[in-house]
């Protein structure tokens, strides 16, 4: 398969198929170990980023990153898989994410293509698309790629100096030419929390912008010299004017829209008097576990990619109070 002339259309790749759209997506009560994106099946080679070449010499498995965060997939029989570019050797340009049995992997800026180391492509997807239906090797590959594509085009120029900086180690340093100082990549801490009231109701809150009847958990980003801890108290505060207690870390995700680090927790409200705040959400429901274990609560709960279902549904199966 070839590229048109001018370039493909949108008929050309269309949207993949819909996985648990969140107005069907309202059941909660399926318990995993750890969130999805949590999960790891690779190494990411921390030496191998200062080696001339971080794979050694050994073929790479390239995953190209279009501008709106979406991949080649293949759809496998048991599912969508990511399709990779076979490379003889490491890409000029390209940022390694590690190995897993013994091949290299690496993630590339480009455009959309019909195909992809000569065979066609199913569709192009993103992260939310498709995240729930991966492999955790995928899953784990794709997440990374995103998100050090996403702090490379944020971050385009030294803090320290504003020059125009360079790719360096292999993706993982941001060269400063003025001061010769190397630039890290960064991730912004965020609070994710779960808000019960010690025995069978939770509070979920929704923001305008989601799609309808659609709601989720509270979340807000940690302040400069706060802990993780205050910041949920705080955020609990502002958003839905409940003071909690028993605050508990349960489990972290990375989400790389565009480099946060999701830290999960649960808190008991001392109150159940709701004031909500409607600069920050739309609107907060307590809800009963039965509600959202049946479906006849919210239209639509976070898709399961997402470490705000997972800690819901942990919840609804009985832990945590």
């Amino acid at each position: 398969m070839t590229v048109p002339p001018g370039g493909s259309t949108p008929a050309d790749n269309p949207p993949p198929p819909a996985r648990g759209d969140w107005p069907e997506d309202r059941q909660a009560g399926t318990v995993t170990d750890v969130p999805l994106l949590s999960r790891t099946a690779h190494d990411r080679g921390h030496l191998a980023r200062s080696l001339p070449d971080p794979a050694q010499g050994r073929p790479v498995r390239v995953l190209l990153v279009d501008e709106r965060r979406t991949v080649p997939v293949h759809e496998g029989p048991d599912g969508p898989q990511l399709q990779y570019d076979e490379q003889p050797f490491f890409p000029d340009g390209a940022i390694y994410l590690g190995e897993a049995d013994g091949v290299p992997y690496a993630a590339l800026r480009g455009p959309r293509t019909l195909t992809v180391g000569g065979s066609p492509v199913d569709s192009w997807a993103g992260l939310r698309d498709l995240g729930a239906d991966l492999g955790d090797l995928d899953a784990g590959l794709l997440v990374q790629a995103v998100g050090i594509i996403e702090w490379h085009e944020r971050n385009r120029f030294s803090p320290i100096t504003g020059a125009a900086t360079t790719m360096a180690r292999a993706g993982w340093v941001q060269h400063d030419p003025e001061s010769d100082r190397e630039v890290f990549p960064r991730t912004d801490p965020a609070v994710i929390m779960l808000v019960h009231d010690g025995g069978d109701r939770c509070v979920l809150g929704r923001q305008a912008v989601w799609p309808a009847g659609r709601f989720s958990i509270l979340a807000g980003f940690v302040e400069p010299g706060e802990s993780a801890e205050a910041a949920v108290a705080r955020e609990v505060a502002e958003e839905v004017g409940l003071p909690v207690t028993d605050v508990r870390y349960v489990s972290s995700q990375p989400w790389p829209f565009p480099q946060s680090l999701m830290l999960g927790f649960v808190a008991r409200a001392t109150s159940e008097d709701l004031q909500v705040d409607h600069d920050e959400i739309e609107e907060a429901r307590w809800f009963t576990r039965d509600e959202l274990r049946s479906g006849t609560g919210p239209q639509a709960l976070p898709p399961t990619v997402s470490i705000a279902r997972h800690i819901i549904d942990r919840w609804v199966a009985g832990e945590f109070s």
